[in-house]
Order: C-alpha cells, then structure tokens, then sequence
C-alpha cells in the first residue's frame, strides 16, 4: 500500500512515501523530508500548549532578542536580525519576514536550566527550635523553541557536568526534566560565532525533539522539519505538512553552507598544549590591562556553572533562608579559601576563566567547555 497522507508520522517522524507500482520490497524506502508552511508554526505552537507545555523562545525587547515565554506566532521576532562584533550588538531590519534571522543573543537556555538564583532551604523560628518549610514550587513543564546548534551543545555540555558525573544537581534535573526541544539550524552566522571551529554548528546535531530550516524567499515562507524523538513525531503528526521540495532543500543546503562560510575560525589544533604551555606568556598581562572583570562573559556563557552561596534573615529572626546564586570566577572572592582569595589580579582570574574553558574542561569533562556562540566576545564592554 501507498502512504499518501504525509501528516501520518513513522518511527522518527520522516514520512514514507511508496507506490505500489515501484515497491521492491527488498529496498528500504527512501525517506522524504518533511515541510511545514507558515500556518503551521502556529499551530506548532498551539499543539505545545494543548500538551500543557510553556513554550520559551525568541522575542524583541529593550533592543535585543532575549528568550521569554510565547504565547503565539506574532511574539517572535518576525524581521529582524543582529549585527554582533566585539563589544557590539544592534538590532536591525531584514528585507524579509524571517523568525529566526539573528544569531544567538544576550540569553542562553542556561537560565532556564540552571536557575540564576535558587532557594536551598528556608527555616522558621518556633520557640528555641526551628521548621524547615517546604520546597519551592516545581518549574513549568517547558517547550524549548529556536535552540540553535551551539546553545544544543552548551545543553549537552551541562548535562555532562551536572546530570552525568558522580553527583548530580538536583535543581538543575528538576528543571531540565521533561523539556521539550525545538531547534533550529542556523542560516546566518555573526561577526562573533565560530561554532564551526569547534564543532557545534550551525547544522544542529541530536539531543532534540524537532529540529527546523527556515526558508525564506520568492518560493513562500515555510520550514524543514526533522523529527528527533517519537515525542517529536508525535508533535509533528499533529500539525498541516507535506514532503519538501527539491528546490527547498536545495535553499537549506546552499543556506547551511552559506552560514558556515561566514562563521569566524579558530584553530584548535593545540589549544590545550598552548595554553598550558604558556602561562607566563606577557599576552596574559596585555589582555588583564583592558579587562574590567565584570564577569560578563561568564554570565552570557551558556557553560559556565560556577554558584555561590548566601544565608540571609529577615529584620526580626523569625525566618532563615539559603539560597544559590551564580557566581564568576572573575570576582576576587571566588577563590577565597581561609586566609584570603588565591586569584589576587585580574590577570589570573582571566587566565583561569579561559584555560578551564579551552583546556582544562577537556581534562575534566571530555570535552571544551566552548561552543564557539561567541556571546563572550560580543558582551564584554573592553
């Protein structure tokens, strides 16, 4: 029999169209990539939500596309894109109504996942004892939409670090638990991205649920569309598609091609033998003379984990409470031990901060703690 009706999902969501007339049953039949129109985002949408989903994604605000939560088609930032450099970032006009035409801006997923702040547990006072009151709410079951293929590989990284390892967080399983992942190859790379130096992108690599190609031009706005879970062929069954054209896949490839050439390189090669190999090396004292250690990089970064932890009170004692806070390595306190901090100068803290990117993360954790997304370039005012 023939499958006609493309909306019927098989296995990872790719749909299988035989004929009869040419079936050899002792071939595979040969996948036909699926396309979704306009129309069809929304009603992407509109299936997330009706799974009881929060969908987190893309929007404009306060000059810059920042992540926050969708409700519908018009929230994405329908037309815009970025120019990023080092220290710079402007929004500005496409000539056309793309929803995912920027690289990745001043959010990353991390904020979702690993909370900037976090209660570890709150006391009572009752008479000479005390009562410990009950844990915060859980998170929203949440919708990931528009995870581009550095910011997948940032998700994979925490993963490793804070799932995979000999202890696990608990706060960050409780939020990452249950997340539903909708990415999106990257089109258009910034002045800052070199993803494709270290391997993440811009074509997104597993690790998702549904993954899209915008395509935009004289031929109509619609979507390439692979399924990565029978969650996300599920999704997919759900929603009006068809199979693609030759000329659209042709557009993703030339437009997938077109991003890698831009992306700004790196090499490599000898980094972690380099680094560690230089560590008196007077660039060291050349890059601390600009650097302001704000910490901006390491709060953009899609990475970096490091916390920190205060007790606070309220005016009367009657209530305590311990909460997680991001931290940066770039603060003097960071490294303080008994005695004092053991990073005195902003020449160390940045030595630290890059050669545990670069090199010692591949040490610890089997690979580098970089994804090449290149916000740490474009945030830092120096």
């Amino acid at each position: 029999p023939s499958i006609s009706d493309t909306k019927a999902p098989c296995g990872w969501g790719i749909a299988l169209i035989t004929r009869v007339a040419a079936m050899d049953l002792n071939q595979p039949c040969a996948p036909v990539p699926i396309a979704v129109e306009l129309p069809g985002l929304a009603q992407l949408l509109e299936c997330l939500q009706r799974r009881g989903f929060q969908v987190i994604g893309p929007t404009v605000r306060e000059g810059a596309v920042v992540l926050d939560a969708i409700e519908k088609l018009d929230d994405l930032p329908a037309g815009w894109t970025d120019r990023q450099e080092p220290g710079c970032y402007r929004l500005e006009r496409r000539d056309d109504g793309a929803l995912f035409g920027f690289a990745p801006g001043p959010h990353s997923w991390k904020q979702f996942l690993h909370p900037p702040e976090a209660t570890l547990c709150e006391l009572a006072r009752e008479g000479v004892s005390f009562r410990v009151l009950a844990t915060p709410e859980p998170p929203p079951r949440r919708a990931f939409l528009g995870v581009r293929a550095c910011d997948l590989a940032a998700i994979r990284i925490q993963d490793r670090v804070l799932l995979e390892d000999r202890y696990v967080d608990t706060i960050y399983e409780v939020h990452r638990r249950g997340v539903l992942i909708v990415a999106v190859n990257c089109t258009q790379a910034s002045g800052t991205c070199f993803c494709v130096s270290m391997g993440t992108g811009p074509r997104v690599k597993g690790s998702f649920d549904l993954a899209l190609t915008e395509l935009t031009g004289p031929n109509g706005h619609a979507f390439l569309v692979e399924a990565g879970s029978d969650l996300g062929a599920e999704v997919l069954g759900e929603i009006d598609h068809r199979g693609a054209r030759p000329e659209e896949l042709a557009q993703a490839s030339a437009a997938l091609e077109g991003a890698t050439r831009q992306a700004t390189r790196l090499d490599t090669a000898e980094l972690h033998r380099m680094l560690f190999g230089n560590l008196g090396h007077p660039e060291w004292d050349l890059v601390a003379a600009r650097c302001l250690s704000c910490g901006n990089c390491t709060m953009v970064c899609p990475t970096c984990f490091c916390t920190t932890v205060e007790d606070s009170s309220d005016v009367t004692g009657a209530r305590a409470q311990r909460r997680r806070k991001w931290d940066s390595c770039f603060t003097e306190s960071f490294s303080y031990i008994h005695g004092g901090s053991v990073r005195l100068s902003v020449k160390s803290r940045y030595r630290q901060w890059l050669t545990h990117k670069l090199a010692a993360w591949v040490d610890q954790f089997g690979t580098s703690g970089c994804v090449g997304c290149g916000r740490c370039i474009t945030w830092c005012p120096a």
